[in-house]
C-alpha cells in the first residue's frame, strides 16, 4: 500500500521512508503541506499519510482539513491521516483531531507502535473497500435487469426522457427503437426457460455490441427491449435500425439446446417526427410500428408515421423488409 510522509526535515523522512519500506509500503515522501494535498487529493494519490505537525506552507492539521473539504461531496476513497508532533497538550490533540485527522502519535515514537497504528488504519480502510463495493452492488442491482445486466426498465424510460427533452432543446433528433424476440413463447416452450434465459442475456448482449457508447438499451420487459439512440441522422435511422436487426441474426445462438436462429422485430420512431409528445405517447407509437413489424411477417423494422393512425407500412427508402422464411 502506498503511504505519504510529509515533514520538511529531509532526515526524518529518510528515516521514515527507511522504516516504511522495510515493513513492506510503498512510500511517498514531501517537505511541505501544499505538495502533500496535492499528492492527497490526486485520484490515484495515497490513502494513508503521516503527517508532521509543524510544516513550511500549511501545517499537518491544514493538509487534514483541506483534505477532508475536498472529499465532502465526492464519491472518492476515504484518506487514513496521522498526525506527528512533539505537542503533547490534550488541548492539542483535540485541535489535531477536529481537524480531520484519524489518529495523533507524539515524538520520539516507538517504531512498533507506529506500526500497529497503520495496521488500524490499513482494517479502516479495508471495511472502507467493502462498504463501498457492497454500495456499488446494490445500486447495480438498483438500476439494471437482473437476468440481462443491461438498463432495467425504470432506468431506460428516464434515459428516454432526458434524451428527448435534450433533443427538442437542441433541435436535434433521438432515435427509438423498440425490439421484441420473434417467436420467443415458442422457444420457452421447445426448449424450457433456461434456454431463453441464455437467449435474452446474448441478445441484451448483442444489442450493446450494436450501438454506441453513448447509446442506451434496456430490458422493456419480458422478451422486448428498448433502445434510445441519441444525436442520430434522421436520414440514416432506418439503416442503424437494419443494421441493429442483422446483429442479432447474423448468426445462430449457441445454447444448450443446441444452436438456435433467433430474429427480432423492431419498431422505429425519430423524435424530430413527434416534437411536443410525451415519451408514454412516443412507446405508444413506437408500440404500434412494433407491432406492425409482427404483422408484416416479422424479422423486419416498420417506422413510425406521424402523418398516419398506425405505423407506417413502407418503413422508408432505405429499409428493406427481411420477411421470415
Amino acid at each position: 500500500m502506498k503511504i505519504l510522509v510529509a515533514d520538511d526535515q529531509a532526515l526524518s523522512r529518510r528515516l521514515l521512508q527507511k522504516t516504511l519500506e522495510r515493513a513492506g509500503y510503498e512510500v511517498l515522501t514531501v517537505e511541505n503541506g501544499r505538495l502533500a494535498v496535492e499528492l492527497l487529493n490526486h485520484v490515484d494519490g495515497p490513502r494513508l499519510a503521516l503527517l508532521d505537525w509543524v510544516m513550511p506552507e500549511l501545517d499537518g492539521p491544514a493538509v487534514c482539513r483541506a483534505v477532508r473539504r475536498h472529499q465532502e461531496g465526492q464519491e472518492r476513497a476515504y484518506v487514513y491521516m496521522v498526525l506527528l508532533t512533539s505537542k503533547e497538550s490534550k488541548e492539542d490533540m483535540v485541535t489535531g483531531l477536529e481537524s480531520g485527522a484519524d489518529d495523533y502519535l507524539t515524538k520520539p515514537f516507538h517504531v512498533d507502535e507506529l506500526k500497529a497504528r497503520l495496521r488500524t488504519g490499513e482494517r479502516i480502510l479495508h471495511l472502507e473497500g467493502r462498504l463501498v463495493e457492497a454500495r456499488e452492488m446494490m445500486r447495480f442491482k438498483a438500476t439494471h435487469d437482473a437476468l440481462t445486466s443491461i438498463w432495467n426498465r425504470g432506468v431506460i424510460m428516464d434515459l428516454l426522457g432526458r434524451e428527448l427533452a435534450r433533443s427538442q432543446r437542441e433541435t436535434g433528433c433521438t432515435i427509438v427503437l423498440l425490439g421484441d424476440v420473434d417467436q420467443f413463447k415458442s422457444i420457452n416452450d421447445s426448449h424450457g426457460h433456461p434456454v431463453g434465459d441464455e437467449v435474452l442475456r446474448e441478445i441484451a448482449r448483442r444489442l450493446l455490441l450494436s450501438i454506441r457508447s453513448y447509446d442506451f438499451v434496456g430490458r422493456y420487459g419480458g422478451e422486448e427491449f428498448l433502445l434510445v439512440l441519441n444525436n442520430c441522422d434522421p436520414k440514416s435511422a432506418g439503416a442503424r435500425a437494419e443494421e441493429i436487426r442483422r446483429v442479432v441474426n447474423c448468426r445462430p445462438f449457441q445454447t444448450a439446446s443446441g444452436p438456435l436462429n433467433v430474429t427480432i422485430s423492431l419498431g422505429l420512431l425519430l423524435s424530430k417526427d413527434w416534437v411536443g409528445r410525451s415519451p408514454e405517447d412516443l412507446l405508444f407509437e413506437v408500440d404500434a410500428a412494433l407491432y406492425a413489424a409482427k404483422a408484416a411477417g416479422r424479422n423486419c423494422v416498420r417506422l413510425a408515421n406521424p402523418h398516419d393512425s398506425s405505423a407506417d407500412p413502407a418503413v422508408s427508402a432505405d429499409v428493406t423488409v427481411h420477411r421470415l422464411r
